[in-house]
């Protein structure tokens, strides 16, 4: 266990891009304890069918509320400034790319981790969407010291959390944002008055949430219901679990909410039909698809999307 010494009002450089950064940020702008010296966020990206440029959470209320920024392409480039502004502490909330250890080590007290999963379990770019793929029950924040492995510094302070039934990613972001962004408060007044103190991981209990791609959308009926339904609630917004209806040479559809019924078939069957939506076949159940989204279209209920396109019992599903 080790413990750091009392400082004055800490000079602050906070990197972060996403909603947990973002809540991240409005709260040590509210820190009475905290000089923000500098905020670092990510250039603006294409986004949308349009693929027209936007801005980051961060970026946006940064922005709003007139606060400097820097976008830097990489955070080396970010190291002669953060120099000149000697901040005593940095701060990363959901930046989204790895910190070199020029940079980490460069605020006097070090770089601090708000985290969205009690670590060492859910180490990784992905952790609240692995939690609710797998199945998790708990979740919560994790406020740690940025080392060179990726996730696995002494940790400073962890907080639980319950995960819903009815929670998929955007909605549990969200509440752990709140969590993250009222947990921050405590530690920063910590590290003012020399009450930090720091506690190793287990290493070997260490779990791992890798980056998303669209292939992990794709829904296997081979697979038991419960995960392919806990995926379709963890894989929301992006990348979307998907499925191909009229075989894999159609047009695919994004599932967006589902619950287990107790019906059997061949995997991929239709199985029932009622005004929920149509129920398909998996493992040990079948994943019963109440809002669905069609390639390029809005999201609508599973009966209407029955209604719209000649679904029937028997079909197969890919």
């Amino acid at each position: 266990m080790t413990q750091y010494r009392e400082t004055d009002r800490l000079r602050v450089v906070f990197w972060g891009s996403g909603l947990l950064g973002r809540a991240v940020l409005e709260s040590i702008l509210k820190c009475k304890v905290v000089e923000l010296v500098a905020v670092v966020s990510k250039p603006d990206k294409p986004a949308g069918r349009r693929r027209k440029l936007r801005a980051c959470p961060v970026k946006e209320f940064a922005t709003a509320a007139g606060i400097e920024m820097h976008t830097p392409r990489s955070p080396r480039d970010e190291e002669k400034h953060l120099r000149r502004m000697a901040p005593d502490l940095g701060v990363v909330a959901d930046y989204g790319s790895y910190l070199p250890p020029v940079v980490v080590e460069l605020p006097r007290l070090g770089t601090i981790n708000v985290h969205p999963s009690l670590l060492p379990r859910y180490r990784g770019a992905a952790p609240v969407q692995w939690a609710l793929a797998n199945g998790e029950k708990e979740t919560g924040i994790s406020i740690l010291f940025v080392t060179p492995e990726m996730d696995a510094g002494d940790i400073i302070l962890q907080e639980r959390m319950p995960i819903d039934d009815d929670d998929d990613a955007v909605s549990l972001t969200e509440k752990l944002a709140n969590q993250g962004a009222e947990a921050i408060v405590g530690v920063l007044n910590d590290f003012l008055r020399g009450r930090v103190t720091a506690v190793p991981q287990d290493h070997s209990q260490a779990t791992f949430a890798p980056k998303l791609s669209k292939e992990h959308g794709k829904i296997d009926w081979r697979r038991p219901a419960m995960e392919i339904r806990n995926r379709i609630r963890g894989f929301q917004p992006w990348p979307g679990c998907y499925c191909f209806p009229e075989g894999r040479d159609g047009p695919l559809l994004h599932v967006r909410s589902a619950r287990v019924v107790p019906f059997s078939g061949i995997p991929g069957e239709v199985v029932d039909i009622n005004r929920d939506g149509p129920a398909i076949a998996a493992m040990g159940g079948a994943v019963r698809l109440l809002k669905v989204q069609p390639a390029g279209r809005r999201v609508m209920t599973g009966y209407e999307y029955v209604l719209g396109h000649d679904v029937a019992t028997g079909d197969r599903w890919e």
